[in-house]
């Protein structure tokens, strides 16, 4: 109750609207909701009955023990609330962080992807089809969910969902529809799907810094060419792709004929894995302002990243999601992933 407060949701609350339940109000639901996931016993049954019992402790009148009301009270939450809940905690969390935590200053933002099943219903398949190499019913519906997290305090702060294969469906499309709670002057640390001519060109035009890693499948980093910044280190300019899928003609037409970006190989440990080198791709095109061994430190940090999507999932329990339909299987995902 001290972080999913009025305060905190009062942007969340507005997509609720009228809301006359005296005693499953918004956040109530929420709260019975989110125990109900989180508890051994996902049953609706055992979440009213703790809410029984927590009004009974309180001096409360006691709620009915039947389903049905706290049943219509979730049917009616919609997905942009849970979505916006989530958020707002995420981001009240990583306002609190302190200077010191802040890298040179500045706030990062690591991205990535995962993904999620669901039961194999036929409303799920159509919603979030399994993957297409799998036969009909060995397989079980598959959805992407991507999220934003902040490097300092480790918070979701934007989170997406969609399908897992199909056109625009990919992470790259879930970073644009989310990076608008990126502020300018901000990192975006993310893997090297990101480092692609369009998203560093839409990056830049919104003020925002990218550190990621050269994709090799499209490109190859000659150090011999460009403007030398040190050892293994130089600007080099991007030439405009003949095409990008993901852009109309006009908006192609629009855009530069090149871009210039900043490559710099560093050597990357981890521990228990082997040391390997790699060929960071940034818009932190200064040496003097981040050395080559900073981009190195910092690109290790998107490790965090991982650790970050694989505790969420596994201490939230959304690995599978569950439900009876595509609408509350989202819901019960306590992120609260919503879909673009």
């Amino acid at each position: 109750t001290d972080v999913l407060t009025d305060e905190v949701l009062t942007q969340a609350l507005a997509a609720v609207g009228g809301w006359l339940d005296r005693v499953f109000s918004p956040l109530v639901t929420l709260w019975v909701f989110l125990g109900q996931v989180l508890s051994p016993d996902h049953s609706c049954r055992a979440a009213v009955a703790r809410l029984f019992a927590h009004r009974v402790a309180r001096g409360l009148k006691p709620c009915s023990a039947r389903t049905g009301a706290y049943g219509r009270a979730r049917k009616r939450l919609p997905e942009a609330f849970l979505s916006a809940a989530a958020c707002s905690v995420g981001r009240s969390v990583d306002v609190k962080a302190r200077s010191g935590w802040l890298w040179k200053g500045r706030r990062v933002y690591l991205f990535d992807g995962t993904t999620v099943t669901m039961p194999d219903t036929p409303a799920s398949q159509a919603a979030d089809p399994q993957v297409h190499n799998q036969k009909p019913g060995l397989g079980s519906p598959i959805a992407r969910v991507g999220a934003v997290i902040s490097l300092a305090r480790g918070a979701v702060v934007s989170l997406g969902f969609c399908r897992y294969a199909g056109k625009g469906q990919g992470e790259v499309r879930l970073l644009r529809r989310l990076w608008d709670v990126v502020v300018p002057g901000d990192v975006v640390l993310a893997d090297s799907l990101t480092a692609n001519w369009a998203t560093i060109h839409m990056l830049r035009g919104r003020g925002l810094e990218l550190v990621s890693r050269l994709n090799k499948a499209h490109r190859r980093a000659d150090f011999r060419r460009g403007r030398r910044l040190g050892p293994d280190d130089h600007g080099v300019s991007w030439p405009k792709p003949t095409s990008i899928r993901s852009l109309d003609r006009e908006a192609y037409r629009e855009m530069p004929e090149s871009i210039t970006v900043r490559e710099a190989r560093v050597r990357v440990a981890q521990p228990g894995f082997r040391t390997k080198s790699v060929v960071e791709v940034t818009t932190l095109l200064d040496p003097r302002q981040v050395t080559r061994e900073e981009l190195g430190a910092l690109y290790r940090a998107r490790w965090n990243n991982e650790l970050d999507l694989r505790s969420l999932k596994a201490a939230m329990q959304m690995g599978d999601l569950r439900g009876k339909t595509p609408e509350m299987m989202r819901k019960t995902a306590p992120t609260g992933s919503s879909r673009g």
